[in-house]
C-alpha cells in the first residue's frame, strides 16, 4: 500500500487523444506523481511529456519498478499484451474501455490481476458523469430503459464497429442499473463504410424483466446522448452532454393526475383538450455536483490503488459489458450493404 501522505508515483501508456487527457488530470492531481509517459510513436511522448512535465518513456520494463499505478489508453488489441506484465507485478491498472477487444483477452486480463491480487479498474468514464453519479443516489428499480448514442463520424476507433466504439458506454450503465443477467437479445445494425456496423439498435431484456433499448450511431447528423428510465417509482431523464437530468417522483404527483381524470370522467370540465398535464405534475431538477469526469474517476482509481477503496468499475464490470457487445454483435449478423 503506498503511504497515503506521499503522491503515488502514475504513468500513461499511449498519448492518443484519452491518454493526453489522463497525463493532464494527473499532473494536476496534488495526490499523484506523474513519472512518465508512453507511446511507440516517440514524438507523440514528448510531446505530452513536455505539456504535463514529465518523463517520454522509451523503456516499459524499466518503469515498472518506478510506479504504483498506470493508465492503459492504447488502442484496445493492445490491452491484454501492455496490461499484463503491469499486473504481474501488482501495479494499480486503469484500462480504457472496453477492458479488451474480445471476452477471451478480457478474462485473461482479469485472471492476471486476481492471480497478482493487483488492483483493476476499467475505464467506462460515462460511470463518473455528474447526473450518472446523482442518479446512483436515487432508489430507482428500471423497468424500461432507452439509450440513445449519436454522434457525427469522428474518425476514430474505426476498426471496431459501433456497439464497441460508442454503446459500450450505455451497455455498463445498463447492465449496472438493472442489476440482473441478459435473458434475451435482438439487434439489428447496418455496415456503411466498412464490415463492422457503424449503426445498431438492441434490445435486451434482463431475467429480472427490466428491458433496455439501446441505439447507437456514428454517421448521425448530430450529437445526441441520453438516457431515460422508466419504473414504478419514477421517470428520470438525463442529458450526458448538458450534464442535466430531470426526476419526475410518482408520490406527490399521483393524486393530482388521479383527480384530473375524475373530472374529466364526471363530466366536470366541459373541455378536457385545455387541461395541460405539463402544469399538473411537479419537475425536479436532479442535483448535480459539477465534477470533471475523468478527475473522479481518477480519484477513484487512486483511492483503489493505494487501499483505500474498491474500484468503482471492476474488471469483472469490464468483461460483462464486453460479453454483453459480443452478443449484440452477434445478434446483429451481416450488416454488409
Amino acid at each position: 500500500m503506498t503511504d497515503s501522505a506521499s503522491p503515488t508515483p502514475v504513468a500513461v501508456i499511449g498519448c492518443g487523444r484519452m491518454g493526453r487527457l489522463h497525463a493532464r488530470v494527473y499532473s494536476e492531481m496534488p495526490r499523484a506523481k506523474l513519472v512518465g509517459v508512453f507511446d511507440v510513436h516517440r514524438d507523440k511522448a514528448a510531446e505530452v511529456a513536455r505539456d504535463y512535465r514529465c518523463e517520454p518513456v522509451t523503456d516499459l520494463d524499466a518503469l515498472l519498478p518506478r510506479i504504483r499505478a498506470v493508465t492503459i489508453a492504447v488502442p484496445t488489441q493492445f490491452h491484454r499484451e501492455i496490461a499484463e506484465p503491469f499486473l504481474a507485478r501488482g501495479i494499480a491498472c486503469l484500462i480504457e474501455k472496453p477492458l479488451a477487444a474480445n471476452t477471451e483477452q478480457c478474462r485473461a486480463i482479469v485472471e492476471t490481476a486476481q492471480e497478482h491480487r493487483a488492483v483493476l479498474q476499467v475505464g467506462h468514464v460515462e460511470r463518473f458523469n455528474p447526473v450518472i453519479r446523482a442518479l446512483s443516489r436515487l432508489d430507482i428499480q428500471p423497468r424500461f430503459i432507452e439509450a440513445t448514442r449519436i454522434s457525427p463520424m469522428t474518425f476514430r476507433s474505426i476498426d471496431v464497429g459501433v456497439v464497441l466504439d460508442m454503446m459500450i458506454h450505455d451497455i455498463d450503465i445498463v447492465l449496472k442499473l438493472a442489476g440482473s443477467p441478459v435473458e434475451r437479445v435482438e439487434a439489428t445494425g447496418v455496415s456503411v463504410i466498412g464490415e463492422v456496423e457503424d449503426i445498431c439498435n438492441t434490445r435486451v431484456t434482463f431475467a429480472n424483466g427490466c428491458v433496455a433499448n439501446l441505439t447507437g450511431s456514428r454517421l448521425s447528423l448530430k450529437t445526441e446522448r441520453r438516457l431515460r428510465i422508466f419504473s414504478a417509482e419514477a421517470y428520470v431523464s438525463i442529458d450526458y452532454q448538458k450534464k442535466r437530468g430531470i426526476l419526475v417522483r410518482r408520490t406527490g404527483n399521483l393524486d393530482a393526475i388521479r383527480t384530473a381524470v375524475k373530472k374529466v370522467r364526471e363530466g366536470q370540465l366541459l373541455d378536457p383538450t385545455q387541461m395541460n398535464f405539463g402544469h399538473l405534475i411537479k419537475v425536479e431538477e436532479m442535483a448535480i455536483e459539477d465534477v470533471e469526469p475523468l478527475r473522479a474517476e481518477q480519484e477513484a482509481f487512486l483511492d483503489a490503488a493505494t487501499g483505500a477503496a474498491s474500484p468503482v468499475v471492476t474488471g469483472e464490470d469490464g468483461l460483462r459489458a464486453v460479453e454483453l457487445a459480443e452478443r449484440i454483435v452477434a445478434a446483429v449478423g451481416p450488416t454488409t450493404l
